[in-house]
């Protein structure tokens, strides 16, 4: 397993969660990352992204100014802090590893894709 993301659960609207995201060493370490969602009967949606370094970064407009992405080089690890959730935030969250360097929106962009874990905001 190359990406593993772990972190969801059930919480309250107004609540937080993080979630992380192990990477191998291979596909973390010079690779811009992403996370996405898809809840029930939609299209899966950009929510964040960084690159390589983690200092380039940005968001889906539906998460801005509230979830953060980051990650740990060292650690090969990718997080998105979620804070201020609401019930359409529901969904399950993918991270992703990039073709290239960069921090990028678009799904064809990927390359590595991790299983996901399930977020359920209650309200």
């Amino acid at each position: 397993v190359q990406l593993q993301a772990s972190g969801g659960g059930l919480v309250q609207a107004g609540g937080s969660l993080r979630l992380s995201c192990a990477a191998s060493k291979r596909i973390f370490s010079n690779n811009g990352m992403g996370w996405f969602r898809q809840a029930p009967g939609k299209e899966r949606e950009f929510v964040a992204a960084l690159n390589w370094r983690g200092g380039d970064m940005f968001y889906g407009d539906s998460v801005k100014g509230r979830f953060t992405i980051s990650r740990d080089n060292a650690k090969n690890t990718l997080y998105l802090q979620m804070n201020n959730l609401t019930p359409e935030d529901t969904a399950v969250y993918y991270c992703a590893a990039a073709l290239s360097s960069h921090a990028t929106g678009r799904t064809d962009r990927y390359r590595y894709w991790g299983q996901g874990t399930l977020v359920t905001v209650s309200s």
